[in-house]
Order: C-alpha cells, then structure tokens, then sequence
C-alpha cells in the first residue's frame, strides 16, 4: 500500500517567516485555515519584511489556485509537492470548548487543525507554527504539534560557530618564523594534520613561555598560516586576542563578508564602525544600519514626526558607537572634522535597515546591527544586494533576540556562520570578553 502524504496545517508566523515555506514540505499536503487567510491580510500593507512575505505569499497562492476553487482534496502546489487547501474555520469539539473560551485566531487556527486532524483518520496530522505558546495549547489539547524546522540549525552547529579558535603549542622555531620572520607565515602541515578551512581561527602559543599567544589565521590563498598583526582603527585599539582578530577581518579587502558575535559590551559594532572609518577612502559610502524590531507599522504611528524622526530613538545605539569614536579626539582635530564632513556629505549614513530592500550596494562598507533579529531570508535579500567592491558586516548576539519567532538555532545571524562557513569570502569570529567596563563584566557574569 503506498505511503499517504502528511497533512500540516500551517500557522501565520510560518508564513510570515518565510513565504516560500508551502514549498518546503516535500510531497505532504498543506491546510491553510482561514483565520491564517485573515491574519495574512493584516500584514501586507507596508514596505518591511512581514509585509512583503505577506503580499508574496498571498499572490503565490493565487497563482497556484489559477482561477479554480480548492476541492476536498486541495490544489497540486507544483510538481513533486504535495497539494494545499484553505479550510474554513471549524469550532472546537464539545469536549474543549470551555477549554479554549476566548474566540481569538490562534484558538480558531487550533481547532481548525483539530477538526482536519479528526476528519482524515489514518494519517499523520500536524500543526506548523513558531508560536511557542500556541505549541503549548495544542499539546495540552493532544494535537501533534511541531516548529517549522526547515531553516533549523543544529546544536552542535551553533556550538562550533562559538568554538571556532584553534589551540595548539608549537616548537619556539615555528614561533620564531610566524612571528619574525619574514613573511610571517609557516606551512599548515606544522600546524595541523587536515587541512584546514578557509580564514580558519588559530591561537599559537610558545613552549618556552605558554602565556604568550599568537594569533593566526590560515589563508587560503597562500595555503600557509599567516600571523595576525595588531590593527588600530580610528583611535580604537584591540584589548584582547578576539577583537584582535576581528579588526584583522573588518580590515581585509579579500573578506568581504565579516560577521561578528558576543554578548554585550564586547565590542562588536564599535569594532565595525572605526574599521570602516580607518578605510572609508576606500568606498564610496559607508552605511550603518540596524533593524526595528518592536516598531511594526501600527507601533511607529504613536511618535511624532516622519519617518525617520520615528526611527531615530531605535538608531541612536548606532551614534553612541560613533560619539565614541569622536571622543578620542579633539573637536578641532582632523579625524574629527573628517567623521563631521563624512555626515554632512552624507558618505556616512544611519539609516533603518527597510530602506535597503530595492538597492545595489556598490563600493560601500556595509554594516547591520543586532543582526540576531533577522530571518534567514532577510539576511539573503540583505546580502544579495552587494555589488562589487562592497564589504558587509553582521553583529549580534544570538542569545539576545527580540524576535517572537526567532530563537538562536533560527535567526539568520546564526544561518550566516553555518552556511558560510568554510568560504574564503567569509569570516566569523565570536567576541567573548566584554569590554565596556570592569561592572559592565561582572553584571554579565553574575546577575
């Protein structure tokens, strides 16, 4: 007897995630309940992220509908998948309606799936969302219930991305030649015995004196390790080996994609900002962005004046970094007057990240903020708007996101360092030790 197909029943957040996910269940049926239809609805006016899945979707379903109405057993989505319904929304059985009192979506959404769930015995019936709370009232109601795992990343996937540096003791002559020598270079196969990935992370220390440490790299290019020198960027100096190695790689023209990692205070986008100030003789524009993440199309009406007035509380993080960097100088100085000028000039932006969709970036050095709080999928249309000669750069910290549906195996800061991973165009360094200051440290440690 053949296999029958699945049934999933998606939630909105799914969708809203990402608005290909119809075409990501392989040849199992899809159910789309009404109340998913109406929240959909809600969302498409507007130019950020939610509204532009919203409007694709919608418009995808259209198509795949071409004119027909659904029958009992749906629509074939495309060849090789399964096929899709909207279904009407269906009350809660007798049994859980004092359970589920108040009439909100996600409890039609629930007893939507519930009702398909009863009416196609026999086969496997679940409902799909990101909604962790929703998750909760279908396992106490006793439906199947899963997260859209399709843009999961594995534990031990995101572990590796925080486990990145390399250890290792060498005979004080490798030292000796990495550190002094001419082209302060050695060969991998002193270092290690595989190979190792591109723009791979090392710390070498001496065995003549352990406590003292070299930072390496190895290039791909040179197929050598190669030492880290200390960078300083527009009055910002390195405190530790990490951000030693991070200003290497915000410094590199052969890396045009950086992402930097680590909780707060250690020195991510202030790294970023002053590397691109170091080089801005080198791009044309130098862009400073970050997502709005509590500020939805209804939210941003509550504050007075246009839109970027509205947006500015959200980017004012980014000014503080650059105010930073201005309070190393005099105002009368030059490095001061050019970050004045840079602004006036308008070579130097802080913009919201939605002004970005639609855009070719080209010869601009590029860099996202609180980068934990984009999907995958913005994360792609963000990349995909490089053009030649530009440099991106990712900071966040993927154990803070503000992302109802995102969580630190989801967030496209985390998708970056897996699917990026081994490319010579890329690097990523996670960022351990804070260095805002000593409280700033203990209270990350302690509270």
């Amino acid at each position: 007897m053949a296999r029958q197909p699945k049934i999933f029943i998606l939630d909105t957040n799914v969708i809203l995630h990402d608005y290909n996910a119809i075409r990501r269940f392989q040849d199992n049926d899809l159910v789309i309940p009404v109340a998913v239809v109406e929240e959909t609805d809600k969302f498409k006016k507007g130019n950020d992220t939610l509204a532009f899945n919203a409007r694709h979707f919608m418009r995808d379903l259209d198509r795949i509908t071409n004119g027909r109405n659904f029958a009992k057993g749906g629509i074939q989505i495309g060849k090789n998948l399964g096929r899709i319904k909207v279904e009407p929304n269906h009350p809660f059985a007798p049994e859980f309606a004092d359970l589920f009192k108040d009439d909100i979506q996600d409890h039609r959404i629930l007893s939507t799936a519930m009702w398909v769930r009863d009416n196609n015995p026999g086969r496997f019936v679940a409902l799909v969302t990101k909604d962790v709370n929703l998750r909760m009232k279908a396992k106490a109601a006793g439906m199947e219930v899963q997260d859209y795992l399709t843009d999961r990343i594995e534990d031990e996937k995101v572990e590796k991305a925080n486990m990145e540096v390399q250890y290792y003791s060498l005979e004080d002559r490798l030292m000796q030649t990495l550190c002094y020598g001419p082209e302060n270079a050695i060969e991998w196969k002193d270092v290690v015995e595989k190979k190792p990935e591109a723009n791979q992370l090392f710390k070498l220390r001496w065995q003549k004196d352990p406590d003292e440490v070299a930072c390496a790299r190895y290039d791909s290019d040179r197929n050598r390790i190669v030492l880290i020198r200390q960078h300083s960027a527009y009055g910002i100096k390195p405190r530790n080996d990490e951000q030693k190695m991070a200003l290497d790689a915000l410094m590199n023209p052969k890396v045009p994609l950086v992402s930097l990692t680590g909780g707060s205070g250690t020195g991510k986008t202030l790294l970023a900002l002053a590397a691109a100030l170091e080089q801005e003789n080198m791009y044309d524009q130098l862009i400073i962005s970050r997502p709005a993440v509590t500020l939805g199309n209804q939210a941003i009406g509550f504050l007075p004046g246009n839109e970027k007035t509205k947006m500015a509380p959200y980017l004012q993080p980014l000014m503080d970094n650059l105010n930073v960097i201005k309070s190393q100088f005099r105002p009368s100085s030059k490095e001061a007057q050019k970050i004045d000028a840079l602004l006036n000039e308008e070579r130097l932006i802080i913009e919201p990240l939605a002004y970005i969709r639609g855009r070719s970036l080209g010869k601009a050095y590029f860099i996202v903020d609180e980068a934990q709080n984009l999907t995958p999928l913005e994360i792609k249309t963000i990349i995909t708007r490089a053009g030649e000669g530009t440099k991106m750069v990712f900071t966040g910290d993927i154990f803070q996101i503000d992302q109802p549906y995102l969580d630190q195996w989801s967030n496209g800061l985390t998708h970056i360092g897996e699917k990026m991973d081994g490319q010579k165009l890329f690097q990523h360094i996670f960022l351990r030790k804070g260095e805002r200051s000593e409280l700033s440290e203990l209270a990350s440690k302690l509270l």
